[in-house]
């Protein structure tokens, strides 16, 4: 059988070539495309059984339907979100989908302890003012992590190793999740949405996107966070509406904002665009504050979690090919969503 991979970068390349497919009696040609899936792209998968998809790559109705009609039977996701297919109609035209729900969560949550670092201690401009011969201090104030208090949003996998680093460094750890998670309570308490808002001094987000979790940073919970707070988003992009973080930086309300993802970042993260004008006036408004740190979708990035991503994602095409339960499916013919993936806000990363 043939699978076609979208968003396929170099490293993509490597791992899912250097998975565990002959232990696993997997046999398969895989094509690769650096394209993203989208309307315009979807003809490449015609003559795949199955295609492998990223975070940006475009699931809507429209694209399910050219896929199905073009003899794709399963689509496989390697991420663990997967706010970008319409598993209506996913399951309405009998497509088996199966994501990698988890991969070395503590690859995301060291990088968002380093993105926390990073803002706090100022040393992104440190860096620069050093090769630029300067090395005056003036303007690069930090305050000492141990004793702060760190509000986590979402306790899922990601949130909980969070939690853990940062109980390390003498953090006091708040949390809201509409799912506690037993795990998490070991470094910190459950509380609601404002105390955790207006208590703490640094909020990572670690929650997946939905449509209860869209904009959940906003004009109105923006306000209720401690003044000179800072807000960090290693999750999705779409958590926050950006003209809000914008507006709350402007007025000196927000201390800080560190990204991983932004909500607009389809069309720019994981390419080259240094030689092009970015038109995006939002994201470059963002990049003109000194106490904003931009990242592209990296907090993944590391050689265990490409490594499982790998191994998961041709697990669960080994799961299609047999036609058996996959504890990874997210939708499969007659059966829907699958209860396992149950979770936090709604659902657990």
């Amino acid at each position: 059988m043939q699978l076609a991979v979208f968003s396929a970068k170099p490293y993509d390349k490597t791992y899912l070539t250097n998975t565990r497919a002959t232990e696993l009696n997997i046999e398969a040609e895989i094509i690769h495309h650096e394209f993203a899936l989208s309307l315009e792209t979807v003809s490449l998968a015609k003559g795949a059984s199955a295609i492998c998809v990223f975070v940006n790559d475009d699931l809507g109705a429209p694209v399910l339907e050219s896929l199905h009609a073009s003899g794709v039977r399963a689509i496989l996701l390697r991420c663990a979100g997967y706010n970008n297919v319409d598993l209506q109609a996913a399951q309405r035209l009998g497509l088996f989908v199966a994501n990698v729900p988890s991969y070395s969560p503590e690859a995301v949550a060291e990088f968002a302890v380093a993105q926390i670092q990073t803002l706090n201690r100022n040393t992104h401009r440190a860096y620069n003012r050093v090769r630029e011969g300067n090395f005056s201090l003036q303007g690069l104030l930090g305050r000492t992590l141990h004793g702060k208090t760190v509000g986590v949003l979402g306790t899922g996998r990601i949130g909980v190793a969070l939690a853990r680093i940062m109980h390390g460094f003498g953090c006091r750890l708040l949390a809201y999740d509409l799912f506690p998670n037993d795990d998490f309570e070991k470094y910190g308490e459950y509380t609601d949405l404002d105390t955790l808002l207006s208590e703490s001094d640094f909020v990572s987000l670690h929650c997946p996107l939905t449509d209860k979790t869209r904009h959940i940073v906003n004009d109105e919970t923006l306000s209720k966070m401690k003044k000179g707070a800072m807000l960090v988003n290693t999750s999705r992009g779409g958590l926050i509406k950006t003209k809000a973080v914008i507006a709350a930086l402007k007025s000196k309300h927000l201390g800080g904002l560190a990204l991983d993802v932004y909500e607009g970042e389809g069309a720019l993260f994981y390419n080259d665009h240094s030689g092009h004008i970015i038109d995006d006036d939002e994201l470059m408004r963002l990049t003109t504050f000194h106490n904003v740190l931009v990242c592209g979708h990296q907090a993944f990035f590391t050689e265990e979690a490409l490594r499982e991503i790998a191994d998961g994602t041709i697990r669960n095409l080994g799961s299609f090919l047999r036609q058996e339960s996959c504890q990874n499916a997210l939708v499969q013919d007659k059966i829907g969503l699958a209860p396992a993936r149950r979770e936090s806000i709604p659902i657990r990363i």
